[in-house]
């Protein structure tokens, strides 16, 4: 088993390095040398490797939350990093191509049920916002940021998103705006405060909801929120806006997302849909990320977007192609997180920080160093009501800026 188990590692550790320990104390290195010492990582039973050999993407989150897999040196972000960024120059083994090749064509039948959909996002959402507490913004953004700069913090870079969006969207006063997916309801009120939209925002997190209920208490605004799914979407909208849900409708759903879409846009309607994608061809979700983190989530690529928003009889007006947005993002939410790790403790245990400290970092490293992107689709049912150049975003931006001073000067 030893000396398939490092002939695994050579195959797939070719870029960068990392220091095996083994339960009986043997080191050795695996990689290209380094002039920093590489990660250091321990090996606590024998029975590891034969977990590793058998299924690695999905044995290694696991071991790691088991404690079965400790680093020493580093951190895990630091592994995962070397990990993945071997396996996207075509590290690993044939085994491995034939595991994800499957995973992906299960993945893509994969039915989310209106009951399925309920207890997927209750398997994230609803295990408690004191969790969220700990790393999101002030306002709650549970999505990709804008970073109109390198240096931007995170709550600059989450109202440059809103804002982004809300340019996007051509909203006018009065506007009814529907929210598929409205998180603990961020967007909404920027919206609702900056554009005097008329919103209604829809989840299935029953956390979420009362989150964002008690804001609205506090808050008074023209917002409706609604525990519904996009299935049982009532009424007609001037501007639709998903942000971060398209993920969990499913590949098989597509067709049925954008024909309710177009069943309530008005006729001069505009949809922005923002969504984790891929920027390479369709591939299956992590299993680990999929067992733990998102059940019944599916990350598409373009083309599997694309064909379902033309067979609704819809317009895809303008793509934008967010890149390391959310690279940075997780970046914050991962030191964020680890600066109040105690408290995550004291919450929900040493397990679940070692999930939730592995799920960050995967996820980080998938837009650093695999196919993940955000794309940012504008959507129109009538295809001369978006103006023809794209300089109006930068226009509106400026104007929702000029009422966010005089805002914050109000206060």
């Amino acid at each position: 088993m030893g000396t398939l188990f490092r002939k695994f590692l050579a195959q797939l550790i070719r870029v960068g390095a990392i220091e095996i320990e083994e339960p009986d104390g043997t080191r050795y290195t695996v990689g290209s040398a380094q002039t920093q010492p590489p990660p250091l990582v321990r090996i606590e039973d024998e029975g590891v490797k034969a977990e590793l050999l058998r299924d690695p993407e999905l044995a290694f989150g696991e071991l790691y939350m088991e404690g079965r897999i400790v680093v020493l040196r580093g951190s895990i972000y630091d592994v995962i990093a070397v990990a993945m960024r071997n396996m996207a120059q075509g590290g690993g083994s044939r085994w491995v191509e034939l595991l994800q090749e499957t995973r992906l064509a299960i993945q893509k039948m994969m039915r989310n049920t209106l009951r399925r959909a309920s207890a997927n996002v209750a398997h994230h959402y609803d295990i408690g916002n004191d969790l969220y507490r700990l790393f999101l913004d002030s306002d709650w953004q549970y999505s990709c940021a804008y970073f109109e700069t390198d240096d931007a913090d995170l709550d600059t870079a989450q109202r440059a998103k809103q804002r982004h969006i809300a340019a996007k969207l051509l909203i006018e006063p009065g506007h009814r705006v529907l929210d598929i997916g409205c998180g603990f309801g961020g967007l909404a009120f920027y919206l609702a405060r900056y554009c005097s939209a008329r919103v209604t925002g829809l989840t299935l997190s029953r956390a979420q909801l009362d989150f964002a209920e008690a804001r609205l208490a506090e808050e008074k605004a023209d917002i409706s929120f609604l525990l519904q799914d996009y299935r049982d979407i009532r009424g007609t909208f001037d501007r639709i806006v998903s942000v971060g849900m398209f993920e969990h409708v499913g590949r098989a759903h597509y067709s049925l997302f954008f024909r309710k879409l177009a069943s309530h846009l008005a006729p001069d309607g505009v949809a922005l849909l923002h969504t984790i994608g891929r920027y390479g061809p369709p591939r299956g979700v992590n299993p680990w990320a999929l067992k733990y983190i998102f059940p019944g989530g599916y990350i598409p690529s373009l083309s599997e977007i694309v064909p379902a928003i033309e067979r609704a009889g819809l317009y895809a007006t303008d793509i934008e192609i967010l890149r390391l947005h959310y690279a940075k993002t997780l970046a914050h939410w991962l030191r964020r997180f680890l600066a109040h790790r105690d408290e995550a403790k004291a919450l929900y245990g040493e397990r679940f920080c070692r999930m939730w400290e592995f799920y960050l970092s995967i996820a980080q490293c998938a837009f650093e160093y695999e196919d993940q992107v955000v794309f940012q689709i504008q959507i129109a049912k009538s295809i001369d009501k978006v103006p023809l150049t794209r300089a109006y975003i930068e226009t509106r931006e400026e104007e929702l800026r000029a009422r966010e001073r005089l805002d914050l000067a109000a206060e």
